[in-house]
């Protein structure tokens, strides 16, 4: 039988040669009928070496079924092929040197074995195999893992569902005759129950093989066949070829075909040595970087926009015609990408952490994925390494050396909050347009009116600030469930405000008056798009890493972590601005900002009276982070799965499987664990990555204490300080663990992100010709 199981693995290389002429590249196929006859297969026993008395975890369901969402899990399989997920392109002197041989390299020379195939595809294909990085990912590491990772998932279905007995062959083939053509079809069943006559066909995927149509449909044409039945077992959701097949099988075989949403997800390991891709996400400076993790080959395969994705994924699915890979890079909205989980950091242990992002339909995102979660670590360890009182930005154009401290300046997380500072601006000058929001003219036509019917102009100052966000410890991490944001205004007298502003002066119940009126008819315009536009994206990015971040402050004060070096030491040197970002300065922005108070951001005739108007508005403010505490009942209720899917996130591409939230996928890793198979240790192989950062130089003395409220710019009208007072949270804790005893707040978590200067509210009456 173990001679029988051989030449099967030689025929599928047989044929891998002839689809690809690509030697050593797996790529299973049903043989073409001929004189031979069907292979008779074996029992699904000894195929895969199970125990006969094997009992099922759960019976196999006779119609259409799902399994349900408490049950989805995971299974694993070594793909030889990535142990060299990391490996380079040649160099010209070895092209011209590996040009040379007429045949493959020996084993003794992997390296070269990879490089010389790559040269001989690029030969036969340049446009389509000229890249390396395409080649090695798409073909050498995919190719070698479709047949382990297929029959890890068969192992898996056999196994969990007891078919070990005498009745159940796998791997049988049938020659089945389409009475419409004539043609003969021959098709492999990856198990079929001699008794009853069962067949099961077992995808890894969510696609069936095109290869394996046609006698499918010949077989579902038959009046009398062995197979009497046929249920398709899927690991990943169908997609539309997968329905549109089923729907005509079953249009052709009444009751006859069935399907089976299995959904369990591929843990792809490799085998220990090679050349291996890896990440220092989330690592403290001077870490090696490991190996593995849900996200990193998702993050390694995105490119860096939508035309270079495409591309990307053009190439790939030509590689791919018979469509035997799973789930990739394509689904993932890496533009939604957040840091959702951190647990909890054990010196020399490693810290897990998940990331969220939508999932999309296949083939239409991808891109971004490097640059997103870049600012996401780069974010986390700015929190960690400067100290509160620098988390400040100020847009105010009589402080042109006030606009931001000058550490938080050179990073991206600074970047961030200043330009949300500037957006918002624009935001709110276009919520306040009477012509584009029947709120906005209810807005205006409330005001007080002046001794000439003009409207008084109510100076104020707005910022964001965390809405009420919800986090749940479990099990020594955190997860960070719903941060966000909302918009404040807060009525201040300016004394030198540029233009012709119209200004009246109020009494407390008309200042009362007019800020209850735009929080209710302008904010919640302006707050909803700070939480779902894409250009506040990097925003809320950028503040979940700010609720992780303290999260580890709070536990290095507790017991000396990884990080223990990295916090409070005042140097983001390892974390600057990077990318199309590197030259980015504070003083561009504050340019914009005075660019804007001059020639405004919206222009508008309204009856309100004395228009036209010009108006420039901004601020931003994160000094308070209310905070609602998930008890352990709702979080049991409402994400009972989440724990389970964010550990497999570690491992592999999990889905967020909280009802209503299906499109939401978890990604994530571990600082420390490697996927080398069998062995919990970072490959110690050659790092085709730069030398990693080193350590900051001269650090102060890390704190043992959590970080305290951050310090914001001096308030008040000529300084156009902190948008909010800062008011401790006498509910400032974590959620309830269900123990008993809530878990301390992270002091800092209260100041979330920054303490940033309000940009003050200007508005100013832009005279007509005929005025003046």
């Amino acid at each position: 039988m173990r001679a029988c199981l051989a030449s099967a693995v030689a025929v599928a290389a047989a044929a891998t040669l002839a689809l690809t002429g690509l030697p050593g590249l797996t790529l299973s196929a049903d043989a073409a009928p001929g004189k031979k006859p069907p292979n008779p297969g074996m029992p699904c026993r000894d195929y895969f070496d199970l125990a006969e008395d094997l009992q099922a975890i759960v019976e196999l369901p006779e119609g259409d079924a799902s399994r349900a969402k408490s049950q989805w899990d995971t299974y694993e399989y070594v793909n030889p092929g990535k142990k060299y997920d990391g490996l380079g392109a040649p160099s010209e002197d070895d092209i011209k040197r590996l040009q040379k041989e007429a045949k493959v390299p020996p084993k003794s020379r992997p390296v070269d074995r990879i490089w010389w195939r790559w040269i001989k595809a690029r030969e036969k294909n340049p446009n389509a195999f000229g890249d390396f990085t395409h080649w090695r990912d798409n073909i050498q590491i995919k190719n070698t893992g479709n047949d382990p990772r297929g029959k890890a998932f068969e192992k898996k279905i056999i196994k969990d569902h007891g078919l070990v007995g005498d009745d159940w062959i796998c791997q049988k083939e049938f020659d089945f005759v389409d009475p419409d053509t004539g043609e003969t079809h021959r098709r492999k069943l990856d198990a079929w129950n001699q008794r009853t006559g069962k067949g099961l066909e077992i995808k890894s995927n969510g696609s069936p093989d095109t290869r394996q149509k046609p006698g499918d449909i010949a077989w579902s044409k038959q009046k009398d066949s062995p197979v009497k039945s046929l249920k398709y077992v899927f690991a990943e959701p169908q997609d539309k070829a997968a329905r549109d097949h089923l729907n005509e099988l079953k249009k052709n075989a009444p009751g006859k075909v069935t399907e089976y949403n299995y959904r369990s997800r591929k843990v792809e390991l490799a085998p220990g040595g090679g050349v291996r891709d890896k990440t220092t996400t989330l690592q403290p400076p001077g870490s090696k970087g490991v190996t593995g993790g849900g996200a990193q080959d998702l993050i390694r395969e995105s490119r860096p926009n939508p035309k270079a994705m495409k591309e990307f994924l053009d190439r790939k699915n030509a590689a791919d015609p018979y469509r035997l890979q799973p789930k990739g890079p394509g689904g993932v909205d890496f533009s939604t990408l957040e840091l959702r989980y951190i647990g909890k950091p054990v010196k020399g242990k490693g810290v897990d952490y998940s990331f969220s992002a939508k999932e999309v339909p296949e083939d239409t995102a991808g891109w971004g994925g490097k640059e997103k979660a870049q600012l996401i670590n780069d974010a986390f360890f700015t929190w960690l390494a400067l100290t509160p009182e620098k988390f400040w930005v100020n847009l105010n154009p009589d402080q042109p050396d006030k606009i931001m401290d000058s550490a938080f300046g050179k990073t991206d997380a600074g970047r961030v909050l200043l330009e949300a500072d500037l957006e918002l601006k624009k935001d709110f000058a276009d919520a306040m347009n009477p012509n584009k929001r029947p709120e906005a003219d209810q807005y205006w036509k409330s005001l007080p009116r002046n001794s000439d019917g003009v409207p008084c102009w109510f100076q104020v100052r707005n910022w964001i600030e965390p809405d009420t966000a919800v986090v749940r410890e479990e099990n020594g991490g955190i997860h960070i469930l719903d941060t966000p944001l909302k918009v404040q205004a807060q009525y201040l007298k300016i004394d030198n405000m540029p233009g012709d502003p119209y200004l009246c002066e109020f009494d407390e119940a008309e200042k009362k008056a007019t800020e209850d009126r735009m929080n209710r008819l302008i904010m919640p315009e302006v707050e909803r798009r700070v939480n779902t536009d894409p250009r506040y994206a990097d925003l809320r990015r950028v503040y979940t890493a700010r609720v992780a971040a303290e999260f580890i402050r709070q536990q290095d004060a507790a017991s000396p972590t990884d990080y223990h070096k990295v916090i409070n030491s005042n140097d983001a040197s390892s974390w600057p601005l990077r990318g199309e970002n590197k030259d980015w300065t504070r003083e561009s922005v504050y340019q914009a900002y005075l660019k804007s108070l001059r020639e405004g951001e919206e222009q508008w005739e309204h009856d309100a009276g004395g228009g036209p108007y010009t108006m420039s508005v901004g601020g931003v403010d994160f000094s308070k982070q209310p905070k609602r505490n998930m008890s352990k009942l709702r979080f049991d209720t409402e994400h009972r799965h989440l724990p389970r899917e964010t550990k497999a996130s570690v491992r592999t591409l999990a889905d967020n499987t909280k009802d209503g939230d299906a499109n939401l996928l978890l990604l994530g890793g571990n600082t420390v664990t490697s996927d080398v198979s069998g062995d919990d240790t970072p490959d110690p192989g050659p790092d085709p990555t730069p030398e990693p950062t080193p350590t900051p130089t001269d650090p102060d003395d890390p704190t043992d204490k959590p970080s305290a409220p951050a310090t914001p710019p001096a308030s008040g009208g000529s300084s156009g300080g902190s948008g909010g007072k800062y008011e401790q949270d006498p509910d400032g804790d974590l959620a309830d663990t269900g123990t008993g005893t809530p878990v301390g707040l992270i002091a800092g978590l209260a100041a979330a992100l920054a303490a940033v200067g309000g940009g003050l509210v200007w508005w100013k009456r832009r005279r007509t010709a005929d005025q003046e």
